[in-house]
């Protein structure tokens, strides 16, 4: 009987995080939409701000894999999208032709900073105690 109790708290606990999840995340969709943007792209977008701080720098689109709640061919379309809009560009390593790299535009490093406080204020309300 005790493995049924520990296991129902395991799954509670469980279904607690992906609803906090499911809410925060269409809540970063909400504010964001208004700029263009849904809380994957942003993630994206945060993403090569934080790996490659300077205007300029590049970041492989496989260290991105593991980082965002993508499979590799959505994040591969995202990436898409995102360079449609003129917010990445990506380029071929030179060194390893199947390599691809992502860069931020002015463009995309001006919206993730414009939407960066809008994001962290729906992680403190939707996160906080």
């Amino acid at each position: 009987m005790a493995v049924k109790t520990a296991d129902a708290g395991l799954e509670e606990r469980w279904r607690d995080i992906l609803s906090v999840h499911a809410r925060t995340m269409c809540e970063i969709d909400r504010v964001l939409h208004p700029h263009g943007l849904g809380a994957s792209d942003f993630e994206v977008l945060d993403i090569l701000a934080s790996a490659a701080p300077k205007e300029g720098e590049q970041c492989r689109v496989q260290n991105l894999v593991g980082r965002v709640h993508l499979s590799q061919s959505a994040l591969s379309r995202l990436i898409g999208r995102l360079e449609k809009d003129g917010l990445v560009e990506r380029s071929v390593c030179a060194e390893d032709r199947r390599g691809v790299y992502v860069t931020l535009t002015r463009k995309g490093r001006d919206l993730h900073a414009e939407v960066l406080p809008l994001q962290r204020d729906v992680l403190a309300r939707m996160l906080s105690g």
